[in-house]
């Protein structure tokens, strides 16, 4: 998945918002954030037993729910990709390992 197709969808999603909720899915799902929640965490529970089972079309499709959970996520809060990308790219340059331990 490219950073234009991710751009796409979110721009989609984001037209999606102003529908009524009786006519889109993402509509419904940003006017009840306890339901996207639960979707979330749905869709995780999914991949991760996909994951498990190494059963890779499972995680292929579960992958792709989860995806667009997270994107009607950032819809919701008004989280441009591009702030995402720039969290990413400044994760680039620090150790995984050592970034845990300075948490605390």
């Amino acid at each position: 998945m490219s950073e234009q197709t991710i751009r796409e969808l979110y721009n989609v999603l984001k037209q999606r918002k102003k529908s009524s909720e009786e006519l889109s899915y993402t509509s419904h799902l940003i006017k009840n954030p306890e339901l996207l929640a639960k979707k979330i965490g749905e869709e995780s529970s999914e991949l991760i037993i996909d994951f498990i089972q190494k059963n890779k079309q499972g995680a292929i499709k579960e992958s792709a729910d989860l995806i667009y959970h997270v994107l009607v996520v950032w819809v919701t809060l008004g989280i441009d990709p591009s702030e995402i990308w720039k969290e990413l790219s400044s994760r680039k340059i620090k150790s995984g390992i050592e970034e845990k331990k300075n948490r605390g």
